[in-house]
């Protein structure tokens, strides 16, 4: 799972030093005394072995025990992340669905108030051709009552005369036709009361 890079490396093993001399303060009657030489760097003494050490196992156990803890740790966050992911997902499809059912609600009810526009628009135009039906309906049957009154008029002429003698009606109709001319005479007997 994880690499070993907690384990310190032999290089790595804190050497003790040795502590720095203290500058000593010059005198003002030894003034004739020379400074003492500098001193060489002294190499630090070789690393100790581990098997020798006992701090430095303790230190590498706690090394691997920080590395284990790790790993759970990030076991556990990668677990809560991963389950995180899945709740979100879903949550996300609960929404898409709830979102995709508003759509089509809003889709049906948007057709059903256009389908009723359309009726209520369907039928007041109706109502308005009729109305302009009817209207011409009775201009043409103005016209065709006028214009029948005027041709019977001008086509047809009744002339007549008739006479009673005793109990008989003598009748004698002239129709003038255009150029026509049609006759009519009749002798009607009426009835006599007593």
């Amino acid at each position: 799972m994880g690499c070993l890079c907690g384990v310190m490396k032999a290089e790595e093993i804190p050497v003790e030093k040795e502590p720095k001399p203290k500058p000593q303060k010059k005198n003002e009657n030894s003034k004739s005394t020379p400074p003492p030489a500098p001193k060489s760097k002294k190499t630090p003494p070789p690393p100790k072995l581990p098997s020798q050490t006992p701090s430095y196992q303790k230190l590498a156990a706690k090394k691997i025990q920080a590395w284990w803890r790790g790993t759970l740790v990030r076991r556990t966050l990668l677990k809560a992340a991963l389950s995180a992911w899945i709740i979100q997902c879903w949550w996300r499809k609960i929404l898409a669905r709830k979102l995709e059912k508003r759509r089509i609600e809003a889709l049906c009810r948007m057709a059903q108030e256009t389908r009723a526009c359309v009726t209520i628009q369907s039928w007041v135009r109706m109502q308005h051709a009729r109305q302009v039906y009817l209207h011409l309906l009775s201009a043409i049957r103005i016209i065709q009552v006028s214009w029948r009154w005027y041709s019977c008029h001008t086509r047809g002429i009744f002339e007549g005369s008739y006479e009673i003698t005793g109990h008989k009606l003598s009748l004698q109709l002239d129709i003038f036709l255009g150029s026509q001319v049609c006759r009519i005479s009749d002798c009607i007997p009426l009835p006599i009361k007593n």
